[in-house]
């Protein structure tokens, strides 16, 4: 379990080095796997750990550079495809399976996670499937969530497309636009650890804002 854990922080703080090895190992299958990672990850409840926000930053980045098969746009197109798709996976399984599940009691689906998504579609409404797209588990919960509750397919459609779409565009183009910048080229184990860190704050907040009104 802790060489487990071990890898999966290793993951995190030197995703550049990860993904510039799956780029010489693997060449154009990299886009594959990048839908992979950013579909299960926003659509397998039990997965919400995997990096999201960093990831695409960094990818976006690595598009940037010369001679390397990843090109910007049909990243945003793909990977948008994957989120999309995600979300609309979680939605069906939150629907169709949610509540047993929840009443199963799974080690790996948290009755926490699943009220800290509740907290946030009683203050955002239906528009939580776009800011839980910005936010570590929450975005993976927040389909999962709106199935159980039955929210309406065509509303949840809208605000899965609109979210989808910004998430992956922005944090690509965050990455390749600013992934020129020195400072930002040496440092990208800060800049991605940075971004889990800011990402993963709107929860912690929350957690003491509900700890201390109790």
């Amino acid at each position: 379990m802790l060489d487990v854990l071990k890898e999966f922080i290793d993951l995190f703080l030197h995703l550049d080095k990860h993904l510039d090895q799956i780029l010489l190992d693997y060449g154009t299958w990299t886009y594959l796997i990048l839908f992979l990672i950013i579909f299960v990850e926003t659509g397998v409840v039990v997965m919400p750990f995997l990096p999201g926000d960093s990831l695409l930053f960094v990818a976006g980045m690595f598009a940037a550079r010369d001679g390397n098969p990843l090109n910007i746009w049909a990243l945003i197109g793909l990977l948008f495809v994957a989120a999309f798709l995600g979300d609309t996976l979680n939605y069906i399984v939150g629907k169709t399976l949610g509540n047993t599940i929840l009443s199963r009691n799974y080690r790996f689906i948290k009755k926490e996670y699943v009220e800290q998504t509740h907290a946030f579609y009683e203050k955002h409404g239906g528009k939580t499937i776009i800011y839980a797209r910005f936010v570590p588990i929450v975005r993976t919960f927040a389909p999962f969530v709106a199935g159980i509750s039955e929210m309406n397919y065509g509303k949840f459609l809208s605000f899965n497309v609109i979210g989808g779409f910004v998430w992956v565009a922005l944090f690509l183009l965050g990455g390749y636009f600013l992934g020129s910048v020195e400072w930002i080229k040496n440092n990208v184990t800060f800049i991605a650890l940075g971004i889990v860190v800011v990402s993963v704050m709107p929860p912690i907040v929350q957690f003491i804002k509900q700890k201390y009104s109790k």
